[in-house]
Parts: C-alpha cells; structure tokens; sequence
C-alpha cells in the first residue's frame, strides 16, 4: 500500500454490488446510487485523548463498515478508488 492515512482517519474501498438487470435494461453507473458498505484498508496513526495516550481504533483492517453514502474524501490510487475517511463518520461495523 502506497498511502498511510494520517491520525484518525480510515482508508476503505467501496464494496461492489453486483450488477441487477431488471427487464432488459441496464441502469448505467452514474444512474446508480453508490454502496454504503466498505472494507477497511489501512488505518491512520490513531488520535490521542487529553492526557495525550492513544486511543484505540474500533474498526480494523479487513471489517466491512457502513460509511455515509456521500462522505469521506475519494482517492484514485493505482487506477483503483479508495475513500479516506475519519473513523467517527463510520457508521457501523457489518457482522
């Protein structure tokens, strides 16, 4: 991995849904709302409270999560799309 998100914020990539044709037509991609379920790829350095110890992350590498339909900042590495987001705007962890 090229990219180590910074501080609190997770990188994740957006889970593919498979492609539903439903009489013959095809929704093209940008008729089609984006996934809220992610997988998380790295994580930052982590944040730290007011005594300056680190607080842990809740999520880890490989949980799939809810993230906001349109938050978090999207990044193109290597021609594939990740979104840098900050672990408070995860929306929660799936299973």
């Amino acid at each position: 991995m090229k990219i180590k998100p910074l501080g609190e914020r997770v990188l994740v990539q957006r889970v593919e849904e498979e492609e539903q044709v439903r009489g013959g037509i095809i929704i093209p991609d940008s008729a089609k709302e984006k996934s809220q379920e992610a997988t998380v790829i790295a994580l930052g350095t982590g944040k730290k409270d007011d005594a300056g110890k680190a607080v842990p992350f809740e999520v880890k590498k490989g949980d799939r999560v809810l993230i906001s339909q349109y938050g978090g900042t999207p990044v193109k590495i290597e021609g594939v799309e990740y979104i840098l987001i900050e672990e408070d705007s995860i929306l929660g962890i799936v299973g």
